[in-house]
Parts: structure tokens; sequence; C-alpha cells
């Protein structure tokens, strides 16, 4: 009979890289337009759960969608997603030497209205960050649009001491999570 029509409600290549490990293609992708503004006071778990919620809940479409956040918090602050050298240089300053969260959720809605939802969280450390070793992960690039200013699966990799929790998570959606998921709603995963 094979697995139920999957809606993507994300436009990262990184989600429809890491889902296709699980045998995956999404029927669609459809990216949630929202305000990922976090709600004053918001705590960074309940704000990845919140959008992954959200985007799942506003994405229209005849199947299952899955919606996914990432949110890299220090203590309770979130980091944002960096659009310049200047706010990728400041979290980047505000990660070197230190340990932080990444809160991964995930959340797919069935045709029939029900909701269920998954957060992995992932502790990483990175190594104490040079002036030299900020500026070239700056000229790289890759830190653009990515929660934190960095991407675990680029050159920020070599500069992480160690990681706890899902790999993936941190990429952008945690599989053994999404795996857990799409299993319990039909889907026929190996």
């Amino acid at each position: 009979m094979g697995s139920p029509k999957l809606i993507l409600a994300s436009a990262s290549p990184r989600r429809r890289e890491l889902i296709a490990r699980l045998g995956i293609a999404p029927d669609e992708i459809a990216p949630a337009e929202i305000d990922e503004s976090p709600l004053k006071g918001e705590l960074p778990r309940d704000y990845a759960v919140r959008m992954a919620r959200e985007k799942a809940i506003t994405v229209k479409g005849e199947g299952h969608i899955l919606a996914g956040d990432t949110v890299v918090a220090v203590g309770r602050r979130i980091l944002p997603k960096a659009e310049d050298e200047a706010s990728a240089r400041h979290c980047l300053e505000l990660l070197s030497g230190r340990r932080h969260r990444v809160l991964s959720a995930i959340a797919l809605k069935s045709p029939d209205g029900t909701l269920r939802e998954k957060l992995s969280e992932t502790t990483v450390r990175f190594k104490r960050l040079s002036e030299e070793e900020i500026a070239s992960y700056l000229a790289s690039g890759e830190w653009h649009g990515k929660a934190g200013g960095y991407a675990i699966q680029g050159a920020a990799e070599g500069l992480i001491a160690w990681i706890e929790g899902s790999h993936s998570g941190v990429v952008g959606l945690p599989l053994y999570e999404t795996r857990t998921l799409l299993k319990s709603a039909g889907f026929d995963i190996d």
C-alpha cells in the first residue's frame, strides 16, 4: 500500500536531505509563512515547540504535514538566525568556549487534524575561538540564515569540542524523533 502523502513545511534543503536518509521523499514542499518572533519572556524550549506546531498548523494540504524548528539557546537567551556578519560574529563570540543547547522541535499534523510533537535537545560546546578562527568562519559565509550563526554540517564542525545528543537535530531535523513520529502515523520506514 505504501506510505501516506507527506508535505514538508520547510524550504530548507538540509531538512530534505535529512529526511531522505529515512528513505522518504516529501510529495510536496510547502514552507510555512509565519511570524517567528519569540513572545516576551518565552523560553527557548517553548519557543521551538510553538514554532514547529504553528508551521504544521499553518500549512494547508491533503496529507500529513511535517514541520520543524531549530533553536540555539544560551541559558534562557534565544540566539537569532544570523542574517548579517555582525549578528553571526556576536553569536560566535558568545558561543566561544562554552556550552549551549540546540532545541530541534518537530510537529506532524495528520489529515484528521491530529498533531504529534517531539523535541530533541542537544548540548554543544565550541572550543575557545581565536579572532582568526572567527574571521575565517565568517568569510566562509555558511553562517548566513543559520540559527546561532553556524552550520554544524560545514566548517563549524571543526570548531566544536564535543556534542551530546542528536547531530541531525543540530543540522535541523532530529532523525530519531522524526522516524518515530512518521512510523506512528503509518509511514513505511525500515
